[in-house]
């Protein structure tokens, strides 16, 4: 049940880049603009981020999304897609010094963004989507990383058991 599930992953670690994620380590703050808007602004809100991080003595991963799938309206800001936003991405990486992690919503898109990012996220809606987790496991497993699966608002904390196997069975 989920008492079952919570104290499962409570005893589980995981890195991602420099930080330690699990019991005993301290809180790790996952914070950015939600879209990737342009590098600019990702740079200011992460230092800032950053800086209060810091005086809290929190660790920090970036996120922000290269694309924004899940927009109510066709014209929607979805952000710059994967080539741009994987350089910008990578550019916030090199400038804050710190792990990084964004949503990926295809299959294909796994391998080439764990070369990028610390932390592969799944988004909410796709957190059953079996080909996807399994594809996102195998590709941070390949690179050192860590999968971030999003719990959908659909889904009871204990349903999240079999997202998490997926992952797992992947090799991650």
């Amino acid at each position: 049940g989920p008492r079952r599930l919570y104290t499962l992953l409570m005893k589980r670690t995981c890195t991602v880049g420099v930080h330690t994620i699990g019991p005993d380590h301290p809180l790790v703050v996952i914070a950015g603009p939600c879209t990737l808007e342009s590098k600019h602004l990702g740079l200011e809100v992460g230092k800032r981020v950053l800086d209060a991080c810091a005086g809290l003595g929190l660790p920090y991963i970036f996120k922000a999304s290269f694309d924004k799938a899940n927009r109510s309206s066709l014209s929607g800001q979805r952000g710059p897609g994967l080539e741009r936003g994987l350089e910008e991405l990578a550019a916030i990486k090199d400038e804050l010094g710190v792990p990084i992690t964004t949503d990926v919503h295809t299959p294909e898109q796994c391998a080439q963004v764990a070369e990028v990012v610390d932390l592969l996220q799944i988004p909410a809606f796709l957190s059953r989507q079996t080909d996807l987790l399994v594809a996102a496991g195998e590709a941070a497993a390949a690179r050192g990383g860590a999968v971030n699966v999003k719990k959908g608002q659909f889904l009871a904390p204990a349903e999240m058991q079999g997202a998490v196997g997926k992952v797992r069975g992947s090799g991650c």
